[in-house]
């Protein structure tokens, strides 16, 4: 690994560590000037393909979909590791269940999934543009689903409570 300091061309690995499911931050010293760097290594995987809805492909880029999570998420008190995770579980979850294409669709689905999970307001903030609300009654019918569907969770929480 080439040192950024001085571009010397060998350094010795001090310390290496799992920062998710498909990399490694290692810790470098530079032989030469001594000063240490930081270096990240992705295992490389093979381009899984997004079906847009005019049928046009483009490759998969967790980045995009991490920009969409950091917008839907503005002024809302979520830290940027909780989207990073969200991030990393999306992608895991397509890489694992879809290894050549995957419709653009079921990429959104699987982001208002997480969403749901880690904040509403987020997740109703993303629904909007995701699924292009046209005027306040589709707004409110979704808001509505997701009213009824905490309700029912919350009596189902209430009876498995009185159960006990």
């Amino acid at each position: 690994m080439e040192c950024p300091f001085c571009k010397y061309k060998d350094s010795k690995v001090i310390d290496s560590r799992h920062t998710d499911i498909n990399s490694i931050r290692r810790r470098r010293e530079c032989e030469n000037c001594k000063k240490r760097f930081t270096t990240y290594e992705r295992i490389e995987q093979t381009p899984i393909m997004v079906i847009k809805k005019d049928k046009r492909r483009e490759e998969f880029n967790r980045d995009k979909i991490k920009s969409g999570i950091i917008r839907s998420c503005e002024k809302r008190p979520i830290s940027v590791q909780q989207i990073d995770n969200v991030v990393n579980k999306i992608e895991s979850d397509i890489r694992r269940d879809y290894t050549d294409e995957v419709d653009s669709s079921i990429v959104g689905n699987i982001v208002m999934e997480n969403l749901k999970e880690l904040d509403e307001v987020a997740y109703v903030r993303f629904a909007s543009v995701y699924r292009e609300f046209k005027d306040i009654e589709t707004f409110m019918k979704e808001l509505n689903l997701m009213q009824t569907e905490r309700t029912k969770g919350e009596l189902s929480q209430g009876k498995k409570e009185n159960k006990k």
